[in-house]
């Protein structure tokens, strides 16, 4: 039997951090060797070869870049990835071509399938918005999730040569059309009982489809998270996305 993959994780006390921990502890080939919460000096990251990184947006940067320092690889669920962030990490990681990072936006295998369904389905529809639904605790939004849809989605309409959403919407100053992400309207519900959830409506004439995901509970993000665990260090350079890891 092969030597278990050493973790680290960071974030380890907060939800999602709790629910890795959990995972990594009951997976045979996998071994939690350090828990880091906020405050907490990451050091060598204990010997770790993966960390795994649930943190907050203002933190993450930092975090990863120390595990890239380290050679640590990084497996990132945190939200706030912008373009000048993801820039910077590359740039990082030119300097340690054999450290893998991946930055996922989301873990649940039902979640990256909905993102690649709706972008295979955009390019037939005239107009599109985005819902998503969170737990009040949630400190950003939109969600990484819908971020990254619409942005898969607004790909796929300038593909096919789609011009923008419409929409005759000319007085708005409550913000009630919600936000443009990528030029996708897109909107954010905070309410106790949620957990992750996302709809993205499709409308055309005459039919309207609706794709959506609900995780019930951050148990449906543990597989996707492991499998981010063992094949990070085999995808060297930045990746974004689980889906790439999965062959969508």
């Amino acid at each position: 039997m092969s030597e278990a993959i050493r973790v680290a994780v960071i974030g380890a006390g907060g939800r999602m951090g709790r629910a890795v921990v959990a995972a990594v502890e009951a997976a045979p080939d996998l071994q939690v060797v350090g828990r880091f919460d906020v405050g907490d000096d990451l050091g060598d990251l204990r010997g770790a070869q993966v960390a795994v990184e649930f943190s907050v947006p203002s933190a993450s940067p930092a975090n990863v870049a120390r595990c890239v320092e380290r050679g640590v690889h990084a497996v990132v669920g945190t939200t706030g990835w912008t373009s000048e962030r993801l820039d910077a990490l590359s740039t990082q990681l030119g300097s340690h071509p054999g450290v893998g990072v991946l930055i996922a936006p989301n873990f649940a295998i039902g979640a990256l399938l909905m993102m690649s369904f709706a972008a295979q389905a955009a390019r037939f529809y005239e107009s599109v918005e985005i819902v998503e639904l969170h737990h009040p605790d949630k400190v950003d939004a939109p969600s990484g999730t819908a971020a990254r849809t619409a942005g898969l989605i607004a790909a796929a309409r300038e593909a096919a040569g789609l011009g923008a959403v419409p929409d005759a919407t000319t007085h708005d100053p409550d913000g009630a059309r919600g936000a443009r992400v990528d030029g996708i309207p897109t909107h954010a519900v905070r309410l106790r009982g949620l957990v992750a959830h996302q709809e993205v409506l499709f409308g055309g004439e005459g039919e309207i489809l609706t794709l959506r995901h609900d995780s019930l509970d951050r148990s449906s993000f543990m597989p996707g998270v492991l499998l981010g665990v063992r094949e990070v260090g085999a995808h060297p350079g930045l990746t974004v996305g689980l889906e790439h890891f999965l062959g969508l």
